[in-house]
């Protein structure tokens, strides 16, 4: 692997170490995966280019996000993406996450994972907001079927 390590920027590989760390230990020890009991919804998601499978289940008190879980399999992107995304939604309110977009994803996950790792990276939010659109009993915006 070339490293975009160099004098000019340097602060850049360094920062993007802290990140790849945190990435490569939410996969290996992701938070909150498992499934709900009795969630009030859930949706799957499936990357069909890669094959990445994410359920979402949600537990939701009076509109808000009192626990939530994800299933599946998935590569080292996805499966950190949904450890951390699901750490981040603890305690929002549904409306929050329908609101919720591609820029908030990169806020969590502290990387831009580029076009080639794009789908890995919003699985887990796609199968997060079309749970909380089953929740609200709301059809799928287009933003969300495009992620």
């Amino acid at each position: 692997m070339i490293c975009c390590c160099t004098p000019v920027n340097q602060h850049r590989c360094d920062y993007m170490d802290i990140y790849a760390e945190e990435l490569i230990d939410n996969y290996e020890h992701p938070h909150n995966k498992g499934k709900l009991e009795h969630p009030n919804a859930e949706f799957h998601g499936h990357n069909p280019v890669c094959g990445d499978d994410i359920t979402v289940y949600l537990d939701i008190i009076d509109g808000v996000v009192k626990d939530v879980k994800f299933d599946g399999d998935g590569c080292s992107i996805s499966i950190a993406s949904a450890s951390m995304l699901t750490d981040a939604i603890k305690g929002k309110n549904i409306d929050e996450i329908g609101k919720m977009g591609f820029e908030d994803l990169k806020k969590i996950i502290g990387i831009d994972p580029g076009p080639a790792r794009l789908h890995c990276a919003t699985l887990s939010l796609k199968a997060l907001k079309g749970a909380a659109f089953i929740y609200e009993h709301k059809p799928m915006d287009s933003e969300t079927k495009k992620l």
